[in-house]
Formats: structure tokens, C-alpha cells, sequence
């Protein structure tokens, strides 16, 4: 005990910490969540993310060169309807195979082979009234049905050549529905990422001013997890590897380190950290009011998110992954 044992000793210096402190992880770790639109040379600011773009297939393949050429290892793609007209609903724009995302699949891949591509397959995006699946006359979503159309979506996105298809409306069922259509059109090779504990969360406001998914009416708590629940988050995770997730996931990431540590203690599926909208704005905006060092606090948020077990991270922090861990 003090004053024999010193632990300051094990961190006097620089060059003593980096001996003994974990390494950041590496940038194959890191998939950029990206909003891909119709049309050419687009590249539209979202206000609420700044950093980040709308952006047009041609757009991308030309954004991705300096992120790619860091290291990163995927990309996380969401698409969205052309124009409002397009939406119904049912969402049926989201399987179209001529969709924005659809298209920008192979491309993506030919421009860069060995980008790992993935698909977040929804609804919300697509549907007149902003909701994860058709509507019953309640206004409650139709699990089963929203099963069927997300499916449609997953398997229209694998045959275009994802790497890895990601659904996140939160149905029951919805991983064993769409791992049984893949394999029936042997589409076996296809990763399949659950959303699996996808809370209900207070962070996803700059994502759907992004997506423009906000719901018409009501919210979707009846279908995304409680945060106020625990143990009904962590049944998410354990039904979804029993229907054949190959990755699971914790959705936001922040407020849910300890949920991330106790899925990564019960399972042995990898586990993707989605370090979300609302986490990465809020940092910018204590930045820019002169609340702390930018680059400080994505560092120790991303290795608080590490520490907590994290296999994959999603992060719109992917691109500045070099300056974020070198300076």
C-alpha cells in the first residue's frame, strides 16, 4: 500500500502510458453509416450532422477514396424515396431493384473490391405514414406483414450484391424470416446483422431529419426496446442468434455500454456498437461552444465503446478515423 506502491509510477510519462494503455482498434473496425440519394454530383449538408451528406452514388464512390484509403472496412447504406410521391403504404419502394441503394451496391463494389458492403433494410423511409411496416386500422404496425415486405427488402439487396443485409425495424421474427428467404434463394453467403437491441432512444433526431423517417403520427415504442428494461433488450439479442443472426448489435452505443458488455459476455456472435446521430452531434456541439477538444472526446468515447466489448463499430466518425487516433 501507499507510499510503498506508487501507481502514478505506470503513468509518469508518455512513452510508460503507451506501453501499458490498450491499442485504439483498428480502422477495419469502423463501417461509415452513409445516406445514399437519386441523381448525380449531389452532395447535400445535412444540418443536424455536420460532416455529413445526402449524397448521390457518383458522389460517394468519390468520398470513399480518402476513407478507404485509411483502412475502414465498410460502409452502412440507407436509401430513400426519390420524392414523397413515391411512398405508400406498405414501403414498396425499398425493394424496388432499380432503388437507390440497389443501384449503388455494385457500383460501390466495383469501385472498391474489397469494401465490405452492407444494407440497413427498413421501412420507414419508404412509407407514407413513417412507420417499420404496413399499418393495422389502430395505427399499430402489422408484425407478420412487415416480416414479409423486409424480406422482399433483404433479398433484393443480397441478389444486388450486399455483403451484409441489417434489419432494423425491430418486427418478431424478422431475422428468421429473411435468413429463410436468403438461403431459399441461395443467397447462404449473406451476412445477416440484427438490430437486436434496438432501444427506443431520445438519439435518433439528426438520423431521421437525415432520412426523413420521422413517424406521421405516434412513435415506435411499441416495437423498438425499452430502455427502462433490461432483460427484455437482452431476450432481443438471444431470439435473434437463435434465428440465425451471424452479428448482433446495440443500438445506441453511448448510453448503452453496459448492455453492450452483457451481450458480449452471453454470446459468442460478434458484436457491432452503432455509435449513433445524436452521439456523434452532441459532441460537435459541446465542441463548438467550447465545452471540451473534439478530437479528445470522440477518442474516449469510441475506446469507452471498445472497452466495452465492441466488435464493429458504425460510426460517422469512420472517415476521420486517422486524425481521431494519431493526433
Amino acid at each position: 500500500m501507499f507510499p510503498e506502491i506508487r501507481l502514478r509510477r505506470l503513468r509518469r510519462t508518455p512513452e510508460i502510458r503507451a506501453m501499458f494503455d490498450a491499442p485504439p482498434p483498428p480502422a477495419s473496425k469502423f463501417v461509415w453509416p452513409v445516406f445514399v440519394v437519386a441523381g448525380d454530383k449531389r452532395r447535400e449538408p445535412i444540418d443536424a450532422m455536420p460532416g455529413q451528406f445526402r449524397m448521390s452514388i457518383d458522389t460517394l464512390i468519390r468520398e470513399l477514396e480518402p476513407v478507404v484509403a485509411q483502412g475502414v472496412g465498410g460502409v452502412l447504406l440507407f436509401g430513400q424515396c426519390e420524392d414523397d410521391a413515391q411512398k405508400d403504404g406498405d414501403g414498396t419502394e425499398a425493394y424496388n431493384p432499380r432503388g437507390v441503394v440497389q443501384r449503388a451496391i455494385p457500383e460501390l463494389k466495383r469501385a472498391y473490391p474489397g469494401l465490405v458492403v452492407m444494407t440497413d433494410v427498413c421501412l420507414c423511409a419508404y412509407t407514407s405514414h413513417g412507420h417499420c411496416g404496413p399499418l393495422r386500422p389502430d395505427g399499430s404496425v402489422e408484425n407478420d406483414a412487415a416480416n414479409a415486405l423486409l424480406a422482399k427488402v433483404a433479398l433484393s439487396h443480397a441478389e444486388a450484391g450486399a455483403d451484409v443485409v441489417a434489419p432494423s425495424a425491430m418486427m418478431d421474427g424478422q431475422i428468421l424470416e429473411i435468413r429463410e428467404t436468403l438461403d431459399d434463394h441461395d443467397m447462404q453467403d449473406t451476412l445477416l446483422m440484427a438490430y437486436s437491441s434496438k432501444f427506443a432512444s431520445s438519439m435518433y433526431g439528426p438520423f431521421r431529419d437525415a432520412e426523413n423517417s420521422e413517424p406521421g403520427q405516434g412513435d415506435r415504442k411499441g416495437y423498438q426496446a425499452s430502455y427502462a428494461n433490461l432483460r427484455a433488450a437482452l431476450r432481443e439479442s438471444e431470439f435473434d442468434e437463435e434465428e440465425g443472426a451471424d452479428i448482433l448489435m446495440v443500438k445506441p452505443a453511448l448510453f448503452y455500454l453496459d448492455v453492450l458488455q452483457k451481450i458480449r459476455e452471453a454470446s459468442d456472435l460478434p458484436v457491432a456498437a452503432y455509435n449513433v446521430s445524436g452521439e456523434y452531434s452532441m459532441l460537435i456541439a459541446a465542441a463548438e461552444r467550447g465545452w471540451g477538444n473534439l478530437m479528445d472526446m470522440v477518442r474516449e468515447s469510441l475506446m469507452a465503446i471498445d472497452r466495452a466489448g465492441a466488435d464493429l463499430f458504425l460510426s460517422y466518425w469512420a472517415p476521420r478515423y486517422r486524425e481521431i487516433f494519431t493526433t
